[in-house]
């Protein structure tokens, strides 16, 4: 028996990494400390603390430690932690994208120039990283465009050139038309542009241009030119003003009632390349420095592309620590630099008003629905939470249901929830779906009356439920609404004979103007969890097409299946086999052998 007030007598002074977990022992948060001893016991004393601390305390049920060296050994070990276990009170990145790099294999005789995700210590050159692949497309398309450099992706001298040499896209090497040193010039040069050295590319192709007009070769000489015209215009597109700096991050935040929005600018070769951001929420009661600095760790774990310069505006907790981490990941300095005046604290400025415009725009389509829904429904309050349901079978076999929700407006993808139905064993979607929303409203129901986490699996009850159909459907939910006794408005989507969202109807069947803007965020809803049961309804009939007997015999897994069926090619073959034929696969001794024949 764990008893927290005991354990806590127990935990040393040493630096080391926390984790705080609940009762089913799942990690709920991830944190570092200096002393173990203080850090830890400081939650459970009778001190101010912020909401969010107060509702992680009250689902501890027992936590464990790990003690390391130093204080830097507790900062890897707290980002590894978290990145594998993302707990769900750690500030966590939503969207663990991976970004698009321009790559230049400058180890190949004749390089080429693609787009690549994933970063290979092959020698290669990588530029980037690209907040989107059309950033990256863009560039690569006017590299294409530009420089006559070979587009296959498998260098081969053929008998004849490709089309693109035909079509003056290349310079075609593979046919031996243009010399190494020649081809290497233009390599050259787009490794310059991509980092950012427009400036000496420029110098030189106007010395060029220059030679070729002096030998009255126009013709090359117009090339030169038209090229020095796109890299000016490609040039001044990504300049930022007054930035010097050759690789720097910018982070800017702003904040909502609902949500956090950071706003990260990349910044290389003293040109823009992209941008991105990321939204956080129940972080309100967090300060924006303590933000940023989980924000960081989130980010540059595991980046490859790691600036020299982190611009923010406040100065961060362990910021000496932070560094020192960054810089061991990569072959520079890293700085973290705390900006307050100047024209680098209005680029910082710029990512916080970019940061706000950005929520904004976020919670002006949200709140613009919640407006709506609540006024066309006709209901007291906003309706927050709605969710909706779709059954899937064919003729009766399989039948499953999906559950999806909208939680301020938005469609929440990782709240989706899945259900085998149970008790219908014909082709009756109405009862299916009042099993459905029996089984899920019991959920919450009879766990909050009997004093368990309520936020397990389903959450709080919706305020209206969509169903995916009519009256009757609608009539099958009221049934089951019901039985609890509680307050849930329901409505239907219906759909015409395309198949397509018509409109929204009440109990009584009336239809339900509602604006252009909201059809499509219904329509998006009613599609979400149509594909969802879809999804789940295959995923199931998949499974039985390839379900063998000998998954029904117990201690024959997938490996001992696959070397069965590998050696015999049917389950037939092998219930033609002998006891010894069996019992020569690997794995398969000579009792498990005469259990297969048995039960075959």
């Amino acid at each position: 028996m764990f008893v927290i007030e005991e354990e806590l007598k127990k935990l040393p002074t040493d630096p080391g990494v926390y984790l705080m977990k609940d009762k089913d022992d799942k990690i709920i948060y991830v944190g570092k400390a200096v002393n173990l001893k203080r850090r830890v016991s400081s939650y459970f004393r009778k001190t101010n603390k912020t909401n969010r601390i107060l509702k992680m305390v009250s689902l501890i049920d027992h936590f464990e430690y790990i003690v390391v060296d130093n204080e830097a050994e507790a900062l890897i070990l707290e980002c590894n932690l978290i990145k594998k276990n993302r707990p769900k009170f750690n500030v966590l990145l939503k969207d663990d994208k991976t970004y698009p790099y321009i790559k230049v294999d400058v180890k190949s005789e004749y390089p080429n120039v693609t787009i690549t995700r994933r970063i290979l210590n092959d020698g290669s050159k990588y530029f980037g990283p690209y907040a989107s692949p059309g950033a990256a497309k863009e560039m690569l398309d006017f590299i294409k465009q530009k420089y006559k450099i070979r587009q296959c992706r498998n260098f081969k001298y053929n008998d004849r050139p490709c089309l693109n040499y035909h079509i003056k896209r290349c310079l075609a090497p593979c046919q031996g038309y243009v010399s190494h040193e020649e081809y290497m010039e233009q390599i050259n040069e787009i490794i310059e542009l991509l980092e950012g050295k427009t400036e000496k590319i420029l110098k030189d192709l106007k010395n060029q241009m220059k030679i070729a007009s002096e030998k009255q070769d126009y013709e090359k000489a117009a090339y030169i030119r038209d090229r020095m015209v796109a890299i000016e215009r490609a040039s001044s597109a990504q300049k930022v003003s007054n930035i010097s700096e050759n690789n720097i991050d910018v982070i800017g935040i702003a904040r909502s009632e609902l949500e956090v929005c950071v706003e990260i600018f990349f910044v290389r070769g003293s040109k823009m390349i992209g941008r991105e951001h990321y939204f956080f929420s129940d972080l309100n009661d967090m300060d924006d420095a303590e933000i940023i600095s989980g924000f960081i760790k989130q980010f540059y774990m595991g980046n490859p592309n790691i600036p020299n310069k982190i611009m923010v505006r406040n100065e961060l907790e362990n910021e000496p620590l932070l560094e020192n981490w960054l810089a061991s990941m990569t072959t520079h300095k890293v700085e973290i630099h705390n900006t307050q005046r100047g024209q680098k604290l209005r680029f910082v400025e710029m990512a916080e008003n970019n940061a706000k415009v950005t929520l904004e725009n976020k919670e002006k389509r949200k709140t613009s629905a919640l407006f709506e829904l609540k006024d066309v429904l006709k209901m007291d309050k906003f309706p927050r939470k709605i969710e909706t349901y779709d059954i899937s079978n064919i003729s009766g076999n399989f039948m499953v249901a999906a559950m999806c929700v909208m939680q301020d407006g938005e469609i929440k993808k990782n709240l989706s929830r899945r259900f085998r139905i149970k008790t219908v064993l014909t082709q009756d979607d109405p009862r299916c779906m009042e099993e459905v929303i029996t089984r899920r409203l019991a959920h919450s129901i009879d766990s909050k009356n009997s004093n368990t986490n309520t936020n397990s699996g389903f959450g709080n009850l919706p305020d209206a439920i969509f169903a995916d159909g009519g009256i009757t459907q609608i009539r099958a939910i009221r049934r089951a609404i019901d039985k609890y006794n509680v307050d849930i408005k329901i409505f239907g989507m219906v759909k015409n004979d395309k198949h397509q969202t018509r409109a929204l109807i009440d109990e009584n069947r009336n239809e339900i103007e509602i604006s252009p803007e909201l059809m499509l965020l219904i329509t998006r809803f009613q599609d979400t969890v149509h594909d969802t049961a879809i999804s789940y309804y295959r995923k199931l009939h998949q499974k039985s097409l390839s379900h063998s007997q000998l998954d029904d015999i117990k201690g024959i897994g997938d490996a001992k299946k696959k070397a069965l069926l590998k050696e015999f090619g049917s389950v037939q073959k092998i219930k033609e086999a002998s006891i010894e034929d069996l019992s020569g696969i690997k794995g398969i001794n000579e009792e498990l052998a005469k259990k297969i024949k048995n039960e075959l």
